[in-house]
């Protein structure tokens, strides 16, 4: 018993357990109810017009007319319901409401029209009972979306009717009322079905949303992670360039400044290599921090710090860049990476070179604006290592210079226009001409005499320096076979000589095919070049070392991982930079470094060459430093191979007087 009324009881119940249906619910019946009251109440004029001259005033138009306002003011009520969103709890009140004012309503009319049927005559009555299936159906239609109104409605109004002419009626009335009673049981059953089918669809639909909003999040979280380093927790170089592109756009539409900055790390390479890739990885998580609290310290403008890969960082800066502000935020950040960076229980000091271009100044787009702040990078790590270079007109008068450069490479007959003169290398002790090294010119054409120190990175940015040193090198091997047996040639290589596996392929092809004994020939790396891919280049190295050849470290001292690079390569010799040479005869301190490196080379085994020895001042101060071999304008310029049988044959003994 408990059980068939506790089910009586969930019929007849509007229930809030669902949200999404209580919504649908109310949406559905703003749509619905305006359209019942509509037709309740001209059913109900057309019924009062019918009675008004054979019932009471107050049972023909009073009562009815009440009735009418009612419908009227809740058809308003719907209307301007459905104009604004509710809240779950006051659709769920008016929800509940028009289940009790539907089965009052239907209580009314109900006996309305039974109180008026005896005052009609066969055709009064058989509009009251036209009125009264009709209302039944409209109530079923427009209350279908809340089962338990509709189903109230109906009994209240059905039952009644049937009953009332079961008993009171005819065989026509009684032949109606079994009509209207089986008509009502079919439309229940549609309505029940239809209740199903729309719970279901706003449960599924529910789900769905649930299950969209699942994907939406879970996209969401798959961008964040797409666009996130995973190992700093700044956006990567993807969100770099995405924000770029919409922040460039912002900037574009409201005229407000907008600058690019790249950042890169100097001397972290050494980390790696010295205490390993997992100190290096908390290297650049503590210099990520850094650069987030510098960049906040600034207050003004909006600084957004990103990781674009290895040790290299980009900066998004938006807001009033007045003048000074980018200067003072890269002092900042340059001030934030001198402080000491804990690494492999050790301490190790790096740097950070910082490039900025500013729009409109600098590009037209934010992918110009990108490469013209790499570009400054570019030129910082060159010439102002450790400082911040904002991207100029003259940086763009070079890119210019070095674009037409590139392109006349590339239309160059390189076999025809590179040539190698040749500086010879002096022994300390004998005086003697051990050897030369080979360095490379360029006559073009339209451009004259082009620098090395101009042309090899163009070749190298323009692809072209496999095919460089190709010509150069088959070029010195070709004129040194006509130099006494035991004479030396160092030749120089670049980073993409020893760091492509190609590239020492081909060097290998060029040394068989020459004819000449590997052991005379000297190959000459730069720290930069060895930092580019180490462990490539120690595989190339050692492979050169297989076929015979030697090795020198060129500019030695200059850079940040010398002693890593003596530590691990198979080195001969190694080349003391020129810089320390410069005021050797002056300087204490350049004598100190000197004969530091001089005698690291000495417990090493290694062979030390000075470079740049200009004056007999520096040659009588290298004297007394255990140098091996040097060379330098005090000795002989650079010559062509054509010179050189001279040289040897007369020269020579000045030089060794000299020494």
């Amino acid at each position: 018993m408990k059980t068939f009324i506790g089910r009586l009881r969930h019929i007849f119940t509007v229930s809030g357990e669902s949200p999404e249906l209580v919504q649908a619910q109310f949406r559905a019946f703003c749509k619905q109810m305006p359209t019942l009251y509509f037709i309740l109440t001209v059913s109900t004029l057309a019924v009062s017009y019918t009675f008004s001259s054979r019932a009471p005033l107050w049972l023909s138009v009073y009562l009815p007319g009440a009735i009418c306002l009612v419908c009227v003011g809740r058809f308003l009520w719907w209307i301007r319901a459905g104009k604004k969103p509710v809240s779950h709890d006051h659709a769920l009140h008016h929800l509940k409401r028009t289940n009790t004012l539907a089965a009052l309503l239907s209580i009314g009319l109900t006996t309305w029209g039974l109180s008026l049927y005896g005052f009609g005559d066969a055709e009064a009555q058989g509009h009251v009972i036209f009125y009264m299936a009709l209302t039944v159906i409209a109530c079923i239609f427009c209350l279908m979306h809340l089962r338990s109104a509709a189903i109230s409605v109906t009994l209240i109004v059905v039952a009644p009717y049937i009953v009332f002419l079961m008993a009171e009626g005819g065989p026509t009335q009684r032949a109606i009322a079994v009509n209207l009673l089986l008509v009502c049981m079919a439309m229940i059953s549609v309505l029940l079905t239809h209740d199903r089918d729309f719970k279901e669809l706003i449960s599924s639909r529910r789900d769905l949303t649930a299950k969209q909003a699942e994907t939406e999040a879970l996209s969401n979280e798959n961008f964040r992670i797409a666009n996130l380093d995973a190992l700093t927790g700044l956006p990567n170089r993807r969100r770099f360039f995405h924000d770029a592109e919409a922040v460039f756009a912002a900037a574009e539409a409201g005229g407000k400044a907008l600058a690019i900055g790249v950042i890169d790390l100097d001397g972290f390479k050494p980390v790696n290599d010295t205490f390993g890739h997992a100190a290096g990885d908390r290297v650049l998580v503590e210099a990520a921090e850094r650069f987030q609290r510098a960049a906040a310290e600034t207050g003004h403008p909006e600084v957004m710090v990103y990781r674009l890969g290895g040790d290299e960082f980009g900066l998004v800066v938006q807001g009033e860049l007045r003048t000074g502000v980018l200067e003072d935020l890269g002092r900042r950040l340059t001030e934030a990476t001198s402080r000491p960076f804990a690494a492999g229980g050790a301490h190790t000091q790096l740097a950070c070179s910082i490039g900025f271009a500013l729009w409109p100044q600098s590009g037209t787009t934010a992918e110009s604006l990108f490469e013209c702040a790499d570009y400054a990078l570019y030129h910082a790590k060159r010439h102002l290592r450790g400082q911040t270079v904002l991207f100029s007109t003259d940086h763009q008068a070079e890119i210019l210079n070095q674009s037409v450069v590139e392109r006349s490479l590339q239309a160059a007959d390189l076999s025809a226009e590179l040539s190698l003169v040749y500086q010879p290398l002096i022994d300390l002790r004998t005086g003697r001409t051990v050897g030369f090294e080979a360095l490379a010119r360029w006559d073009n054409p339209s451009l004259g005499r082009v620098t090395p120190a101009v042309f090899i990175p163009a070749a190298e940015r323009a692809g072209l320096i496999g095919t460089v040193t190709r010509v150069l090198l088959e070029k010195a091997l070709r004129e040194a076979r006509t130099w006494p047996p035991a004479m030396g040639l160092s030749f120089n290589l670049s980073a993409h000589d020893i760091c492509a596996a190609e590239g020492v392929v081909r060097l290998i092809a060029i040394v068989h095919a020459s004819g000449i004994d590997p052991k005379r020939i000297d190959f000459e790396i730069t720290e930069t070049a060895m930092t580019a891919d180490f462990e490539r280049a120690c595989q190339s190295v050692n492979t050169l070392k297989a076929l015979g050849c030697q090795v020198s470290l060129d500019d030695f001292g200059t850079g940040y991982s010398s002693l890593s690079h003596v530590h691990r390569l198979p080195l001969d010799r190694i080349k003391v930079d020129r810089s320390f040479v410069a005021d050797l005869d002056t300087n204490p301190a350049s004598r100190k470094i000197v004969k530091s490196l001089t005698s690291l080379c000495l417990d090493f085994g290694l062979t030390s060459v000075i470079e740049g020895v200009e004056t007999a001042q520096q040659l009588e101060v290298l004297a007394g430093l255990n140098g091996d071999l040097a060379q330098g304008f005090l000795f002989a310029c650079p010559m062509p191979a054509a010179e050189i049988p001279a040289y040897l044959a007369g020269s020579a003994q000045a030089v060794a007087r000299m020494v």
